[in-house]
């Protein structure tokens, strides 16, 4: 059929025709930066946009070494580039060799304006945040019926916990009417006595979030009196609904994770904690055993009769202590005795020694002074009638009776005459 060409060629023609466009081919394009994507390739994907249009643009990780800051949402920048087409899409865009900050745009400055309005109310303090349930079991989720969010968030729930109720408000989560629908789906909810809401919708750009940067919408989660999770857009957006939730999720599906308990994981933990807990009461019943037999013999050991057993023991060793102290005391005292025995003895005999030989002396000594041994040699000893010794003549006058004793024997005799011997001398 004449006149009939294929995509790729109408593609190649329009490419063709945007490569002939000198305009095209090196231009200056001023707007505001919107729905800006880092690609993990280091291609960066943005919008530039105006009261008028929108147009897509590509910066690739080439080019960015001219980049002086980072490219976000809301920045009102000059992107010096080329027009063309990328055939494989039928699309056009720009494809940015240069990028120079013009100022902020007028969403971004609403978004900062009323974002300090609400901190200094104190809309952000901590002190109002609410701890999100554990384990809840029922879900309000307030975002549009139809989309990835809602998905997501249905799928990983019935994953996690199947006996978990999600409650759905279909709310209108872009364009007009929708910050009303959000407020109205968030109030609806709240009287439903539910554990725990979850506001948001899928990723977009600036102003396809708007709705949740809204103060209406702000206020109405801060006065929710069920906690409340948000959930708007990829972890890189950022709304005020963000700041005043009791807790952001970086993404819906995150969540949905965050509000929703892992059954099955919560089986797990139960069975370990069983485990452990039988583990621990093997344990204590094996210490308190271990302790009551620990008692036992404690009980055994202080028993009366044990200690009474003990008792005689010590005293029947005492008994064998002192008799053989005893014994060794009467032993000792033996010897003591035969040893001072032996020693009076032997000086008993030095004594008698000594004594018989001094007797004996004495004994010579007085034989040779006896008036026996004077008689023996002839002597006679003399006294008067009386007995006195006579010493002298005169005490034996003539005619007195005088007696004689002489070494065998005694006589008598009368003096018949006495006469003094001449020259001696008493």
């Amino acid at each position: 059929m004449a006149g009939v060409y294929s995509v790729t060629q109408v593609n190649s023609y329009i490419k063709n025709m945007f490569t002939q466009d000198f305009l095209l081919r090196r231009l200056s394009v001023k707007g505001e930066v919107s729905n800006c994507k880092y690609h993990t390739s280091g291609h960066i994907y943005f919008t530039l946009k105006d009261g008028g249009g929108t147009l897509s643009a590509v910066m690739f990780a080439g080019q960015r070494r001219g980049l002086k800051f980072r490219l976000e949402e809301g920045q009102q920048v000059v992107v010096k580039g080329t027009v063309d087409v990328y055939e494989r899409d039928g699309k056009y865009q720009l494809y940015a060799q240069e990028i120079e900050l013009s100022g902020r745009g007028d969403l971004y400055v609403r978004f900062e304006k009323l974002l300090r309005e609400l901190e200094e109310m104190g809309m952000f303090d901590a002190q109002y945040k609410r701890p999100i349930p554990r384990y809840a079991k029922t879900v309000g989720i307030v975002t549009a019926p139809t989309g990835a969010a809602v998905r997501d968030i249905i799928n990983i729930s019935k994953r996690r916990n199947p006996y978990v109720q999600l409650v759905l408000y279909p709310a209108l989560v872009q364009g007009e009417g929708a910050k009303a629908s959000i407020v109205h789906g968030i109030r609806t909810l709240d009287t439903m006595g539910l554990d725990v809401l979850i506001v948001g919708r899928g990723g977009g750009s600036i102003e396809d979030l708007w709705a949740f940067n809204e103060e209406e919408v702000a206020r109405a989660i801060f006065a929710c009196n069920t906690p409340v999770i948000s959930a708007v857009g990829h972890e890189t957006d950022v709304t005020i609904s963000d700041y005043v939730a009791d807790l952001r999720a970086p993404t819906p599906s995150a969540a949905a994770e965050l509000a929703v308990f892992d059954y099955g994981q919560f089986l797990a933990d139960l069975e370990a904690r069983k485990r452990k807990l039988d583990r621990e009461m093997g344990f204590f019943l094996d210490s308190v055993k271990g302790r009551l037999k620990h008692d036992e013999l404690k009980i055994r050991i202080h028993h009366p009769q044990h200690i009474i057993n003990e008792k005689r023991q010590r005293l029947a060793d005492i008994e064998d202590t002192l008799n053989r102290q005893m014994t060794t005391k009467i032993e000792t005292k033996k010897r003591e005795t035969v040893l001072r025995e032996d020693a009076l003895a032997r000086q008993m005999e030095r004594r008698l020694d000594h004594d018989k030989k001094r007797l004996a002396v004495l004994s010579g000594t007085m034989w040779g002074l006896s008036p026996l041994k004077k008689l023996s040699q002839g002597y006679g000893f003399v006294t008067d009638e009386s007995g006195e010794r006579l010493a002298s003549v005169k005490q034996a006058p003539v005619g007195s009776k005088i007696h004689v004793q002489v070494a065998d024997g005694k006589l008598t005799a009368n003096v018949e005459e006495s006469r003094e011997a001449e020259g001696w001398k008493k």
